[in-house]
């Protein structure tokens, strides 16, 4: 039975919707919060796949949450093995770190829900050609990756370029919240830290308007989301092509 190591940061940003189709495959998952524990150093050679959630924190934080520097170690490894990678948000950003890109806070925070747009190479792709050309998925960061120089750009939005990458066959970094559920919506819009964000953020919608948002565009994109973490998954057990990766040092 394939086992899927799963990076969490803190209790609010789980796996979502990723849950049951992964438990619904038979799938075994480790969970690694390191919120919980900060030291835990997972060998990811135990595993077929990785999943890296979201989280308040950043890549450059790494001489104050250690926990980022193991982290960028095992994505690399995952890696270097060849096996399936998907990081979501932070996720996404410490995958595009490991590959050599840059992360950096955005002049305007994207929180709430947006349009999405595929490039050609989105529209096309295995994994996230469900979404379409265009799509309205739930974001909330305020800080991006740039697009890794080997990697393929996937999708963009009007304020922020980068929102989706492919590095070889099964890494995948997506900038946005496709594993949202109305329910975990409402949980982040009641968190007092996540609140406080979202009213610093100079944004000219407000928690109410999110919610709105929310009725609208949550059963299409969790049918979406249905569809891609399906193909992904689908990569989980896979034979893979083992990649070599250059020894790096994160700092």
């Amino acid at each position: 039975m394939p086992r899927i190591l799963v990076f969490q940061h803190v209790a609010a940003e789980p796996l979502g919707t990723l849950d049951p189709l992964i438990r619904q495959r038979g799938h075994r998952i480790r969970f690694v919060n390191f919120e919980r524990e900060p030291d835990a150093q997972p060998n990811v050679d135990r595993y077929r796949g990785l999943i890296v959630l979201g989280g308040p924190m950043n890549v450059e934080e790494q001489h104050v949450r250690p926990h980022l520097r193991t982290e960028l170690r095992a994505i690399e490894r995952m890696l270097q093995q060849g096996k399936p990678v998907l990081g979501i948000c932070l996720g996404a950003q410490l995958l595009a770190h490991v590959l050599g890109a840059p992360v950096r806070r955005i002049a305007r925070p994207e929180i709430g829900w947006y349009p999405l747009r595929t490039t050609d190479a989105g529209r096309s792709d295995r994994i996230l050609g469900p979404i379409g050309s265009d799509a309205a998925v739930f974001q909330w960061h305020g800080r991006h990756f740039q697009i890794p120089e080997t990697a393929t750009h996937l999708a963009w939005t009007e304020h922020c370029e980068q929102q989706a990458f492919r590095w070889g066959d099964n890494a995948y970094g997506f900038q946005f919240h496709l594993e949202m559920d109305e329910p975990l919506i409402e949980r982040w819009l009641a968190n007092p830290v996540y609140r406080a964000e979202l009213l610093a953020s100079g944004l000219p919608h407000d928690a109410d308007a999110i919610r709105a948002h929310t009725r609208a565009h949550i059963a299409t994109m969790q049918a979406q989301a249905d569809q891609v973490f399906n193909n992904f998954l689908d990569l989980i057990g896979r034979p893979q092509r083992r990649i070599v990766l250059p020894s790096r040092e994160f700092v």
